[in-house]
């Protein structure tokens, strides 16, 4: 078994392609690939990416389609948390990386893998998230992560492919992207720095919402049981419900956002990311949920999901927690079933309306600020007697006190 293949974990760029070199020159073993696509690569794109790894030396590469698991396994569950990292992140990457390391393991099963790799630096999270993933999923098998070892620049890296005749395009990037099905990040360039403006070209996928259509357009969601199930009537997958929703608001500036916040390393981060399909979302379920959940549901939900949002963001989803945590939003989204009609213009997401058969706004004929058939004028008046009487007591107790404090002095 120590004999046995390495596999990368390949994106074909030049961190996991100087991986895929360097490991076979240094260990003599076999090298394999396997890349996950989780909404960032087309068709032409995968073929590439297959082709460079062969080219590369890899003895076998495998393509695994890994979007439905991230909707199916992860997208609902954020959808059904409201989950954004610091009120505005939809967490892009995070239940990505889940994904490609659970794909990663599998595949290293399956060819009998003696190592896993990956082509993490050590100043991000991504480390953490493979390495944990890994520990948990493949416990008798060596995870390496040659860059962040060797802690090379990516100048080094590319001279080394060009010395060993594979000469890679080393393009200056000011920005590094990385794209999925549930959004786009953007980080590097000058989003490093909080003291400057947003620079205007670093936004990758979105259309500038100041000079997108000023009609903006208009759709509905259709959500079953918290899921979204349908765009505009017509019954859809998770992963084409996203990658439309994707196209429809990004093409009215919808879904770009800057988040700051603290990394897994304990250090900040700063980065710019476009999510049209996860604004849309979000925002129409929430908008549900307060027509259909209690307000105690909605009180936990709100705390329930954002631990759900730090699981995942900080590679901490193998806790057993999670499984509970999941039950919750499971049995919570219950009676959230209904049509969210939505506008999108210039950027914004207003809720235009909502219909739910589970809606508790109006039942037993009790409208706010009007009146209500389910109780009298009089007992509207005890209960705001009693529901304020502890602070009535406070007050008078409090006055009694000064009263007593005058009269020592």
């Amino acid at each position: 078994m120590s004999n046995g293949p390495i596999l990368v974990a390949f994106s074909g760029g030049l961190d996991t392609s100087w991986c895929v070199v360097h490991l076979r020159e240094t260990t003599g073993r076999d090298i394999a690939t396997v890349t996950i696509d989780t909404g960032g690569f087309d068709a032409a794109e995968l073929a590439r990416i297959e082709a460079r790894a062969r080219d590369l030396g890899s003895v076998r590469h495998v393509t695994v389609d890994g979007r439905a698991a991230v909707f199916d396994r992860f997208v609902r569950f954020l959808v059904a948390g409201n989950c954004l990292r610091g009120g505005v992140y939809p967490m892009c990457v995070s239940a990505e990386r889940i994904v490609q390391a659970e794909e990663t393991a599998r595949v290293a099963r399956d060819t009998s893998a003696s190592a896993v790799a990956h082509g993490s630096t050590g100043a991000g999270n991504d480390q953490v998230r493979f390495d944990v993933a890994f520990g948990v999923l493949l416990p008798h098998v060596e995870v390496l992560a040659p860059v962040r070892t060797l802690r090379l620049s990516r100048d080094d890296e590319h001279r080394f492919l060009e010395e060993k005749g594979f000469p890679t395009k080393l393009e200056a990037k000011t920005y590094s992207v990385n794209r999925g099905l549930w959004g786009t990040t953007i980080g590097g360039g000058g989003l490093h720095d909080p003291t400057r403006p947003v620079p205007s070209d670093c936004w990758q996928d979105t259309a500038d919402p100041d000079t997108s259509p000023a009609d903006g357009v208009t759709f509905d969601v259709d959500f079953a049981q918290g899921v979204p199930v349908a765009l505009d009537g017509a019954p859809m997958d998770g992963v084409s419900l996203v990658l439309a929703l994707n196209k429809i608001a990004g093409a009215h500036g919808v879904g770009r956002g800057i988040h700051t916040g603290d990394t897994i390393l304990g250090i900040k981060g700063r980065l710019a990311f476009e999510a049209p399909a996860a604004a849309v979302l979000i925002t129409a379920h929430r908008d549900l949920e307060k027509l259909v959940l209690t307000k105690l549901q909605m009180k936990w939900k709100d705390q329930i999901g954002s631990l759900y949002g730090d699981l995942v963001h900080e590679g901490l989803w193998f806790d057993p927690v999670r499984v509970d945590v999941e039950q919750f939003l499971i049995s919570s989204q219950r009676v959230v079933t209904g049509r969210v009609r939505v506008r999108c213009v210039r950027g914004r997401v207003d809720v235009v309306s909502i219909d739910s058969p589970a809606a508790l706004l109006g039942r037993l004929g009790a409208v706010y600020g009007e009146g209500s058939k389910a109780w009298t004028g009089e007992e509207a008046r005890g209960f705001c007697k009693v529901y304020g009487m502890p602070s009535v007591l406070a007050a008078r107790r409090d006055g009694e006190l000064a009263k007593r404090e005058g009269d020592r002095r």
